[in-house]
């Protein structure tokens, strides 16, 4: 058997094909909304599904999913779940039964129980089989639309997402009221903004919303209030989340010791409720902040705008979403107008041919005709002298029509009445021409209907606020104490037996660490750390306290003495920093800390020099103020060369002039 050299080419070649096949499938049939109609596939079918079985009554959801089936070459689990996503969104589908609890979390009854229609929002905005572009269905057997002929900016108002192969899609929901007016905007060509609306109210920073882009972020926050003295209520919670998820974030936190809370209620039904009671002497405020910094009350959102435009994905801001759906609206009321236009025409047109030929009796002159050529001649021949007052030319179809007319119509025909239908029909031709000749003030006219039309209770739910980031450092609860067993080098929470107390902390803080070979570190705190044998200083890190560090230290085992004064700056941690001149051997000889420059400067030492360097004054007088405040990597300024036998701070009394 030979080896085909170009097998293995092939084979990755095949791979790659077949990669990307379906790569292109999910993106296009099944993750990402299409931009006009803001449906997904299985969206799109299902709706097509309902609207064929849609008789104003309710179905059940098992027999949705059936249909849906005929359209939707997948499983009914998945066209079940995507039924019920769309009926929880309260737009297009009137749903009866048990639906399932965005707020909590709880599922939806099984498809057999549940029953749904199409509300009347969604017969009126989003089908139209005469300006819907029909595909053959994946079995060849039936019609399905290509996109819904959808006439309001639905992506937008139901917000989407899908994960594909390579890419995602995030388009938050937004609010009806504010995209219609929007929507409006465009078709004036004034400015507008949008910003997200979500089902769960609660309060949002959407200031690096970046027009629903990747790279923007929003924060959402829960709804918290002060109930009574003691409780804290969360009312709203954020978007993504559930009460479920929300307090088991919180009772997480508690025990970490991050928030102090007494217990928990969930009293949630139709609207979010959360009682968070507080243990004695504890700040509602404070705890709330904490809430926000360490629980779910605050969540940050991504948006990733990206739908199919052109037969392929394309990241697209929302505000360029919203541009794009409203010019495709005013096109398909513009469809609209010139096929009911056409269907007008058509209608006046055999209304008058109907009325001619009742009038003037040519019935009569096709009772000698033998033939059916002659039948529809002699009806041709009696309408010429009246085809001027015509609009087009009368087709053979024309006459074959006024064959079809009952003898009953006929005795009956009332001349008065159809004048008054075709006085009627002209009317709403002339209209219709009008709206035509003013299609951007008629599709205003329509967003307009729509708001008033379906926009009740369909006002803002989440609040537009701006706020800072809270500080998780300043909102946690103290709850540890950091002890320091000196003797072998550690510190931590969990070294109550071993070591004695510094100060109360909490799981979250860092710890600074000196140790005598003027090495620094900053480390996560922990039950037990190694901080250094002999450490100088353990203690909470605060960079807020930007604390005035002095130290003088020998440069290596007999080297010169220096002095410096510094801040620690911006650290890494965990990483070791060395403030002396990182010579082997070198020893911390005096170390202190202060809050603020006067009392660093009012430091003086003495320091003692070695005896038997014939020297006559072996006491020189250190005053830090001579030194100048400068980073934590600085060597220091020279204090002798000559070897010191110990340093004192000088008494209160001490005059450098008169000597020790």
């Amino acid at each position: 058997m030979t080896q085909d050299p170009d097998h293995h080419d092939s084979l990755g070649a095949m791979y790659s094909d077949y990669f990307l096949d379906y790569a292109s499938y999910v993106i296009l049939e099944r993750a990402v909304p299409h931009l006009f109609d803001g449906l997904k596939p299985v969206q799109r079918r299902i709706l097509h599904a309902m609207d064929e079985l849609d008789d104003g009554r309710y179905n059940k959801v098992a027999g949705i999913v059936g249909n849906t089936m005929n359209y939707h070459p997948h499983g009914d689990q998945s066209i079940g779940a995507a039924i019920v996503g769309l009926g929880q969104k309260d737009l297009l589908i009137d749903t009866q039964g048990n639906w399932g609890n965005t707020l909590t979390g709880d599922g939806a009854a099984a498809p057999r129980y549940i029953e749904a229609r199409l509300t009347k929002f969604a017969n009126d905005v989003v089908f139209n089989p005469k300006t819907t572009v029909w595909l053959p269905s994946y079995d060849g057997r039936r019609k399905e639309p290509d996109t819904l002929p959808v006439k309001f900016p639905l992506l937008l108002a139901q917000g989407v997402e899908g994960i594909a192969v390579g890419l995602a899609c995030k388009v938050l929901p937004h609010n009806f009221h504010e995209l219609i007016e929007a929507s409006i905007a465009v078709l004036r060509d004034q400015p507008f903004t949008l910003v997200p609306d979500f089902p769960t109210g609660g309060i949002m920073d959407a200031s690096d919303y970046r027009d629903g882009l990747r790279g923007g972020k929003i924060r959402v926050r829960a709804r918290i209030a002060t109930d009574k003295k003691g409780i804290l209520r969360i009312t709203e919670i954020p978007f993504g989340t559930t009460t479920g998820a929300l307090m088991e974030s919180i009772v997480a936190a508690a025990d970490k010791g991050k928030i102090k809370i007494a217990k928990i209620e969930d009293n949630t039904a139709a609207h979010a409720d959360i009682l968070v009671y507080l243990p004695a002497g504890a700040d509602p405020e404070q705890t709330r902040d904490a809430l926000y910094a360490f629980t779910d009350s605050e969540l940050g959102i991504s948006p990733n705008a990206c739908v199919i435009f052109d037969g392929k994905p394309v990241f697209m801001g929302v505000s360029e979403i919203l541009r794009r759906t409203t010019h495709h609206t005013r096109d398909l009321l513009k469809m609209e107008l010139e096929i009911k236009l056409g269907e007008l025409a058509e209608k006046w047109h055999f209304s008058s041919l109907e009325k001619i030929f009742i009038e003037n009796r040519i019935y009569r002159d096709i009772e000698e005709c033998e033939t059916w050529e002659a039948v529809l001649k002699a009806i041709d021949d009696g309408l010429k002298p009246f085809k001027k007052l015509l609009k087009r030319e009368v087709t053979e179809e024309d006459l074959v029509r006024l064959t079809e007319i009952k003898i009953k119509r006929i005795s009956k025909f009332d001349s008065f009445k159809a004048d008054e239908e075709i006085k009627a029909l002209e009317k709403l031709i002339d209209e219709t021409e009008k709206n035509l000749r003013n299609l951007t003030k008629f599709t205003i006219r329509w967003y307009e209907d729509l708001a008033k039309k379906y926009g009740k209770e369909r006002e803002r739910r989440t609040e537009i606020a701006s706020f800072d980031r809270v500080d998780r450092t300043q909102v946690i609860a103290a709850t540890e104490t950091l002890y320091l067993d000196a003797k072998n080098g550690f510190a931590g929470y969990g070294l109550k037996k071993d070591g004695e107390p510094l100060e109360k902390c909490s799981t979250i803080d860092d710890i600074i660490a000196f140790t005598q070979d003027g090495k620094m570190r900053v480390m996560k705190v922990a039950d037990k750390v190694f901080v250094g044998q002999k450490p100088l200083r353990v203690a909470i890190f605060r960079k807020e306290e930007d604390l005035i560090y002095s130290m003088i230290y020998r440069d290596g085992r007999d080297g010169h003495i220096l002095a410096k004064r510094f801040t620690v700056g911006g650290i890494t941690r965990d990483k070791e920093y060395d403030l002396t001149k990182g010579t082997p051997n070198s020893r911390v000889l005096y170390f202190a800390f202060h809050k603020t420059n006067e009392e660093s400067a009012a430091q003086m030492l003495l320091v003692h020099l070695k005896s038997g360097l014939r020297m006559k004054n072996l006491i020189r007088p250190l005053h830090f103020a001579e030194f100048g405040i400068k980073g934590r990597s600085s060597g220091g300024n020279l204090v002798t060369k000559h070897g010191i036998e110990k340093i004192i701070r000088a008494p209160k009394d001490y005059d450098p002039k008169a000597g020790a």
